[in-house]
């Protein structure tokens, strides 16, 4: 796990919202402050959806960041900054399954239970801290530390300046 103290929170909060930076991530979790707090579950609820787009998004329980996007770019855009705001991002299976590959991990993808992003903005500073949940205990850290080095590797990617903390 490590923490990443975003340097320019303009920047980000352009690639957060305006673009398709992280809209291949899942959102597990978003709260937004300005003058109430506003939540939000990542969580499907497949009884909504027709049988066509429950065939669609068969496989998946939680949505897309870019599903959701819109609704908190309406939250926080504005002449006023939000007071606070949380998101917590988690790498799709696909995506986990490659990065498994890649590296050489040799943890089973079914024991892998998210790849995190903890996005949190306090007002004043904006920190990305990554994490880790596995179904097993294991003292092995290659994939927390193979998923720290991809993060960096994605937020240099997309030209988002940031510093260890």
């Amino acid at each position: 796990m490590i923490a990443l103290q975003i340097a320019d929170i303009k920047h980000f909060m352009q690639k957060l919202l305006l673009t398709d930076s992280f809209d291949r991530f899942y959102l597990l979790e978003g709260t937004v402050t300005t003058f109430n707090t506003f939540r939000l579950d990542g969580t499907l609820q497949k009884s909504y959806y027709t049988q066509e787009e429950q065939e669609q998004i068969a496989g998946r329980s939680l949505s897309y960041w870019a599903e959701v996007r819109p609704f908190f770019l309406n939250l926080i855009k504005g002449k006023r900054t939000p007071l606070s705001f949380h998101f917590t991002f988690q790498l799709s299976v696909s995506n986990t399954e490659k990065l498994l590959l890649q590296t050489g991990v040799s943890i089973p993808p079914e024991q892998v239970r998210g790849l995190l992003i903890n996005v949190r903005y306090d007002g004043h500073s904006l920190f990305c801290t990554t994490g880790t949940s596995l179904s097993v205990f294991t003292m092995d850290k290659k994939l927390d530390h193979a998923w720290d080095d991809m993060v960096q590797k994605y937020f240099r990617q997309e030209g988002i300046p940031f510093e260890i903390s």
